[in-house]
């Protein structure tokens, strides 16, 4: 009972640190947002819209971190951890939206330079690198296995050196090449956001098409599986996830036809073991064979046929 109290504490601090987080994050947007337009510069618009997406991915953080302590149901039989990455999906194209228009701006700005108000821009960078820095330190005794957390934290820390950015080009504003340098911090700011936003992209169009995980290699997942419970063979294998840290894979898997059922037992029990300390996979459905398997290949096939 002590130890479900602790976890469940657990579990209340550190989603209150991240709900600051995102509060800060969310201060600092509308801030660079409007100290944007009052100075005209375009990198502290570009750093409102990476610290927007820092407040979406929080939100995501903590909507995956509740849904995931909800049990399944019968209509939602693994949950609902799909949800955050459809909207990680949708975050991800209105940053790469916003990201392209602030660029073209840049770039016209570059071709035809405008001096910025440097006073409100430093004021506002600062705060801006304060609160990213703040962000970060709320974050750093995070839990070192919740990838969620983790992601958020590091988005946390590559902002508060975007914001650094935003700081020594306000710092340079009235110098003979300050009018280009708000334009290409914007530019450079821009570039980590679009290289983070494409990045999500594709990792979530990846998990909704049921693709395998990027590091797990099957060839390599089925020769270790087969040299630590040899002669055992898996094949049929199909590894996926739901969203993050929620792996799953099926798979048939060879047994001695004189193994007992509470061998058979003892068996996969250890064959799913490895495949959570290895692989990370925390859900598996293993079906066991002793006779010759139909689709014997390395790969499932898709068969009506077959059940």
């Amino acid at each position: 009972m002590s130890h479900h109290h602790e976890s469940f504490a657990s579990h209340g601090g550190l989603d209150r640190r991240l709900w600051a987080s995102a509060a800060l994050n969310a201060a600092i947007t509308l801030a660079e947002f409007v100290g944007g337009i009052l100075s005209g510069s375009l990198a502290l618009l570009s750093d409102a819209t990476h610290n927007l997406s820092d407040v979406v991915a929080i939100v995501l953080a903590l909507m995956a971190r509740r849904l995931g302590r909800r049990p399944p149901t019968t209509r939602h039989t693994y949950g609902l951890k799909r949800v955050e990455v459809v909207a990680a999906l949708i975050n991800a194209v209105m940053l790469i939206a916003v990201t392209v228009l602030i660029a073209h701006q840049a770039v016209l700005r570059l071709l035809h330079p405008e001096p910025v108000a440097q006073g409100i821009m430093l004021v506002v960078a600062l705060v801006a690198l304060g609160a990213n820095i703040g962000s970060a330190l709320l974050l750093r005794q995070h839990d070192k296995g919740d990838v969620n957390v983790r992601g958020v934290f590091l988005h946390m820390a590559q902002d508060a050196v975007a914001s650094l950015t935003v700081v020594v080009a306000a710092l340079l504003a009235r110098t003979g090449v300050g009018p280009y340098l708000d334009s290409v911090a914007a530019l450079l700011v821009g570039v980590v956001v679009l290289r983070s936003a494409l990045s999500l992209a594709w990792q979530t169009l990846s998990t909704i098409l049921e693709g395998v995980p990027g590091d797990v290699d099957i060839v390599d997942l089925a020769d270790r599986v087969h040299r630590a419970f040899a002669p055992a063979c898996l094949h049929h294998i199909h590894v996926w996830e739901l969203g993050s840290s929620q792996r799953l894979l099926m798979a048939h898997v060879t047994v001695a036809q004189d193994m007992s059922g509470l061998a058979i037992e003892s068996f996969l029990s250890r064959l799913k073991a490895l495949l959570h300390e290895q692989w990370g996979i925390n859900h598996a459905t293993i079906e066991p064979e002793v006779a010759a398997c139909a689709q014997p290949e390395l790969l499932g096939r898709w068969d009506k046929s077959h059940v």
